[in-house]
């Protein structure tokens, strides 16, 4: 009788052991199909594609090679980053819808195709930034080049942060470079290396297209780039960015005041006019300093709110 008990007791203990473990793995196959089913849901949701390259891209009118199998992956390489690059890209489209209304008429006034808007995009990202090399602006414009251009750089102004004279300078450098090269792309080319370093380059390689050149690698992705965010920022809906005007930047409209004196105070001055220092560097970003010398008597031009009282 007890041995019938034990041999009993351990069946029901076997039995309840075994039941466990098939509880166990029934309940890890469970937790592995949910997280396939998770994996599943969110590949559907959130997809890398390779892109297709347009037919026909152009940059200024001029047809871009992508039949040539170094263009092709070139610009793949350039469509790829900017296009998954999502958070960058989405700032440049608030940031475009901002400025392009500034740069692009006086790139139509200077004769410059409306592509080179673009240049600007991937010098600065449409931003106030300053390189390791020390060029400035949305132009990334170098001190020795805004002075043969007529900007006016010094410790209290620094003109390659005034928009509108800095597309300027731009332009003018731009039309120089297209009369010596022939072309708007070797132009662009030339904005970034240099019009010595291009020439140099076309001499000692005996070719005469930019697409033909051995450049250094930031020139060689430099007018890929402009093609790519160009088309990118063309047609947004098309590699997948989705907003509304309202989700853009705008400007602040703005009136002007002239100033031919010194300002000993820019703080002060501008509490005077009824707003703070902030706000006058944001509307101003070429002045530098908290004064403004003007031993000259120039005549200067202040942007100010225009709800300002």
């Amino acid at each position: 009788m007890d041995k019938s008990i034990k041999i009993l007791g351990l069946i029901a203990v076997i039995m309840i052991s075994s039941l466990l473990i098939f509880a166990a793995k029934k309940s890890d196959s469970k937790d592995n199909n949910f997280l396939k089913e998770g994996d599943k849901n969110t590949s559907e949701t959130y997809e890398i594609k390779a892109l297709k390259i347009p037919e026909n891209l152009d940059f200024a009118g001029e047809r871009v090679p992508t039949e040539n199998d170094d263009i092709k992956e070139r610009i793949d390489r350039e469509l790829l980053v900017n296009t998954y690059w999502q958070s960058n890209t989405m700032l440049l489209f608030k940031r475009a819808h901002k400025f392009f209304p500034v740069i692009e008429p006086i790139l139509k006034k200077n004769g410059i195709p409306d592509d080179f808007k673009y240049l600007a995009v991937i010098e600065s990202g449409l931003q106030n930034a300053s390189s390791p090399a020390g060029a400035k602006g949305f132009w990334q414009i170098l001190e020795a080049t805004a002075k043969e251009g007529g900007l006016e750089v010094n410790t209290n102004v620094d003109e390659r942060y005034h928009l509108e004279k800095s597309t300027q300078a731009a332009c003018d450098y731009l039309k120089s470079a297209k009369a010596r090269f022939g072309n708007w792309t070797l132009a662009a080319a030339a904005y970034n290396a240099g019009n010595r370093g291009v020439m140099s380059k076309i001499e000692t390689q005996k070719v005469s297209s930019y697409y033909d050149l051995l450049l250094g690698d930031e020139t060689e992705r430099y007018i890929l780039r402009i093609v790519a965010l160009k088309e990118i920022m063309s047609n947004p809906l098309k590699y997948g960015y989705i907003f509304e005007k309202e989700d853009l930047y705008n400007a602040v409209p703005t009136k002007t005041i002239q100033v031919d004196t010194t300002i000993t105070n820019i703080a002060q001055f501008s509490l005077n006019l009824g707003i703070n220092y902030k706000i006058m560097k944001l509307h101003n970003p070429w002045l530098r300093e908290n004064t403004l010398e003007n031993k000259s008597g120039k005549s200067y031009q202040l942007k100010i709110p225009v709800e300002t009282k």
